[in-house]
């Protein structure tokens, strides 16, 4: 495994984040613990989830395996760099009260405090904003940020989906205030076919010393093959896949982009990975494996070298916005 920091920290973190979206919801306990375990072995340190993975019902419920699994012990959370987010409600819609959710000071303190006790842990290592909060000023965000590092709870801040001007603000004003460093990370939709993050966010990104960990690598499952498991299957792709294939421009541009990688004699989706890998300001996209297999093909995305003439080939089926302004303007 290749490791890097984590933007301007030095925090070093594998090119690789084990996503763990579907531990609970399409993965069992068990299962989710081999791949972890594979992934452990594999040199994966940076492990990402969220409070609210496991969805309906069964929110928290991915947290819980991960506790489970470091309670396992064998240095299991020495090893981890740990990731997770606030934002979404945790409790059932029809038992949602104020205060519940979102960047307040209170839901921040109240979400950590459960998600250290589904953890299993006494701290986390990277606590993430899932996304922005219009209502809450990020002075009250700094504020409760502040406390936390202070007892030790977590160590450093990071964002999702935020857009490049709310980055901005928030190491702004983190820096007038003083007493934190800011956001270290953004987690952002970015991948081959979807790259308007190129326009602002990463800009923004790399401007604060953020590290970039891309999400939906393979777009949904599109980067990952999906048409030439059709035809190999006799079937059409499932989920995630099926849904971003529905669109013919979206079949338009797969269709040349796994001719162009038969052609390499690569595999779509560790290509697209190892693309990702390329770009400028990005730690490492998160992988969620549902199983132990899917696991050892993202891995060797992390040694696939692209050739200048395959990167200019991929451009060419999937341009990038261009920098900003002259996307959009002179």
């Amino acid at each position: 495994m290749k490791y890097t920091q984590l933007g301007r920290t030095g925090l070093k973190v594998s090119r690789l984040v084990l996503g763990t979206m579907n531990f609970g919801p399409q993965t069992d306990e068990a299962d989710s613990h081999t791949i972890m375990d594979a992934a452990l072995d594999a040199g994966i340190n940076f492990f990402d989830t969220a409070n609210v993975y496991g969805w309906g019902e069964n929110k928290g419920r991915t947290e819980s395996i991960i506790g489970n699994w470091f309670a396992k012990g064998g240095e299991r959370r020495d090893k981890v760099v740990l990731a997770t987010k606030v934002y979404g409600n945790m409790t059932a819609s029809d038992d949602a009260w104020p205060n519940h959710d979102k960047l307040s000071a209170v839901n921040i303190r109240r979400a950590v405090e459960a998600s250290l006790k589904r953890l299993q842990t006494d701290h986390i290592d990277v606590y993430q904003f899932h996304h922005i909060d219009r209502a809450t000023p990020f002075d009250e965000i700094w504020q409760a940020v502040d406390v936390l590092v202070q007892q030790g709870k977590i160590l450093y801040a990071g964002s999702s989906n935020f857009p490049g001007y709310k980055i901005a603000q928030a190491n702004e004003t983190a820096a007038r205030r003083g007493g934190t460093i800011g956001l270290v990370s953004e987690q952002c939709l970015y991948n081959l076919y979807e790259r308007r993050a190129e326009m602002e966010v990463i800009p923004a990104a790399r401007e604060y010393g953020l590290g970039v960990i891309p999400w939906s690598p393979l777009h949904g499952g599109a980067l990952g093959g999906v048409l030439k498991k059709e035809i190999a299957g006799g079937r059409r792709g499932e989920g995630l896949a099926a849904g971003t294939m529905s669109g013919p421009e979206v079949r338009a541009k797969i269709q040349p982009y796994e001719d162009l990688l038969d052609k390499h004699g690569l595999e779509p989706g560790e290509a697209a990975l190892a693309w990702l890998l390329t770009r400028p300001g990005v730690t490492g996209p998160i992988v969620g494996p549902r199983t132990a297999q899917q696991l050892e093909s993202a891995l060797r995305a992390v040694e696939l070298e692209l050739s200048e003439e395959l990167l200019a080939g991929l451009d060419e089926i999937f341009p990038g916005p261009g920098p900003s302004p002259e996307a959009f303007a002179w």
